[in-house]
C-alpha cells in the first residue's frame, strides 16, 4: 500500500506562536511526501490573509504542492477574481473551489454579501481568471543574459467537495451527485469528500457518482477522532451520524493516549477498507498536529516506519 498518494488539510495560524508552530508542521508533514497539503480559507473569507502566508510558506520551504480554498460565501466575482490573481502571483496553481461556511452569527437564511451562487461558478472563475493571464511563462537561461524560455503555462488544478452521505442543505436524495456532475462540467479535476465514519458510505457513494457519470477521481476525506469531545464537534458541524462503536470507546477509554491509539486504529482501518475498495488515495484533515495523520498512514501501511521516523524526528 506504499505506492497510495496521500495529502493533508491544514487551517492558518491565529498567533504568532502557532504560526512557528505550524510551520514545523509543515516541515514534518512535507518530508512525508504529500501529493499537496491544502489550506482552508475561514469562514466569509476571515483568514484569507493568513493562509496567503501559510500557503507561501509551503511554496517556498517544501516541495509539496499548495492548495488554496477559496469560498463564494460573502465572496462577489471582482473580490474572488482578485483573490485568485493573488494566489497565481504567488505560484499557486491548486484549489478547493467550495460554497463555504456563513460567517460567525449569521445563518443560512441571510442575505450575504456577494454574487458566487455555488461553487460550480467558482470553478468556472478560477479557470477564467489564469485563462487571462498570459497563455506562457518565461524563465531565464543559465549563462546567457537577457535570454528567456518560453514554455506553455501550467493549468490550475481546480479540487471540489463531495458529500458521501449527502449535503444536509440537499432538497432531494441525488442533489449531492448531481451538484457533484456539475462541478466537473464546470472544469472540477478532483474531488475531496466530507469526513464519513464507516467504509461503505464512501464506496457506495463513488459506485453512484460513477453511475451518473462522474469521471474525476474522488478523494476519501478522513479524519482520526481522538476524543469525545472532537467527535462531538465534528457531528455538530457536518451533520453525520453518530458512529456509536467508536462513540462509545472513547467514551469509557479513560486516558488521552489511549483515545488516541483508538483514534489512529479507527482511520487506519478506514484507509485500508477505502484503498482496497479502488480509492485513488487518501486525504487527512491533519488539525496543524504531525504526529497523529502520520501515525495513522504508518498504521495503514501508506509510509513505512523508517520514514515516520525521519519525519517525526525531533519531535517533543
Amino acid at each position: 500500500m506504499s505506492s497510495i498518494p496521500f495529502s493533508f488539510e491544514l487551517y492558518p495560524p491565529r498567533t504568532a506562536e502557532s504560526t512557528r508552530a505550524l510551520h514545523d508542521t509543515i516541515d514534518r508533514l512535507a518530508e512525508a511526501g504529500p501529493e499537496f497539503i491544502s489550506v482552508t480559507y475561514g469562514a466569509g473569507g476571515s483568514t484569507g490573509g493568513r493562509s496567503l502566508d501559510v500557503l507561501r510558506y509551503i511554496r517556498t520551504h517544501t516541495d509539496t504542492e499548495p492548495l488554496a480554498h477559496l469560498t463564494c460565501v460573502g465572496n462577489t466575482y471582482a473580490g474572488a477574481a482578485r483573490l485568485i490573481r493573488e494566489f497565481l502571483d504567488a505560484g499557486v496553481l491548486s484549489f478547493l473551489a467550495l460554497r463555504g461556511d456563513p460567517p460567525a452569527g449569521q445563518s443560512e437564511d441571510d442575505v450575504f454579501l456577494g454574487d458566487l451562487e455555488s461553487s460550480a461558478q467558482l470553478v468556472q472563475l478560477i479557470d477564467r481568471v489564469q485563462a487571462e493571464r498570459a497563455p506562457y511563462e518565461e524563465s531565464p537561461v543559465r549563462g546567457n543574459p537577457g535570454a528567456v524560455r518560453v514554455a506553455p503555462r501550467r493549468k490550475v488544478n481546480i479540487a471540489v467537495a463531495a458529500f458521501p452521505n449527502g449535503h444536509p442543505r440537499s432538497a432531494y436524495s441525488s442533489q449531492h451527485v448531481d451538484a457533484l456532475l456539475a462541478k466537473q462540467a464546470a472544469g472540477a479535476t478532483v474531488a475531496i469528500t466530507q469526513l464519513f465514519f464507516h467504509p461503505d458510505h464512501y464506496l457506495a457513494f463513488v459506485e453512484r457518482a460513477r453511475r451518473a457519470g462522474v469521471t474525476i477521481p474522488i478523494l476519501p476525506g478522513i479524519m482520526p477522532i481522538t476524543s469525545p469531545a472532537r467527535l462531538a464537534r465534528v457531528l455538530e458541524l457536518t451533520g453525520e451520524e453518530l458512529p456509536s462503536e467508536l462513540a462509545i470507546e472513547l467514551e469509557v477509554e479513560p486516558t488521552t493516549e489511549g483515545r488516541r491509539r483508538i483514534g489512529i486504529r479507527w482511520a487506519a482501518d478506514l484507509i485500508r477498507a477505502v484503498v482496497d475498495g479502488g480509492a485513488p488515495g487518501v486525504h487527512l484533515y491533519a488539525f496543524n498536529q504531525h504526529e497523529t495523520v502520520l501515525d495513522v498512514l504508518q498504521s495503514a501501511g501508506v509510509i513505512p516506519a523508517r520514514q515516520l521516523s525521519a519525519a517525526s524526528k525531533g519531535t517533543p
